[in-house]
């Protein structure tokens, strides 16, 4: 799979992000020079982890009849120390459901923790080649 950034011209740092068919925007904030026109680099970073979350907990619970009727997902960040080589996120966790117990959430947070996106920041050396095209 590859995704296609280009820069948009309407705004001075605004970029359009193709993934299959779907248009992302991504910009950085006012204070960083762009319009605030969409989610920054960093922020796409953690919702990744949040939505990996958020999705494999349906997905398990679909497959094993678990009868939650949401999942929400807040991802606070610390980037307090990332030029020093420690970036945290904490990601907290409601389940919705009435008939939900405490045995359920419990599997459930579980499940949350082996999403394959948090493996992929935690547990996987990702290799990056920067390369001049064409």
């Amino acid at each position: 799979m590859t995704i296609h950034l280009q820069r948009d011209k309407s705004g001075p740092m605004r970029q359009t992000l193709s993934i299959r068919d779907h248009r992302l925007i991504a910009d950085q904030s006012v204070e960083g020079g762009g319009e605030d026109a969409g989610p920054d680099p960093h922020e796409f970073y953690d919702s990744a982890l949040g939505a990996c979350k958020a999705l494999t907990v349906l997905w398990f619970a679909r497959r094993k009849g678990i009868p939650v009727e949401d999942v929400l997902v807040e991802v606070e960040r610390d980037g307090s120390q990332e030029r020093q080589g420690v970036y945290k996120l904490k990601t907290s966790l409601t389940f919705v459901g009435d008939q939900l117990t405490d045995e359920h959430r419990q599997q459930l947070l579980a499940v949350a923790e082996k999403c394959p996106v948090h493996k992929l920041m935690t547990q996987v050396t990702t290799e990056i080649e920067t390369v001049m095209a064409g």
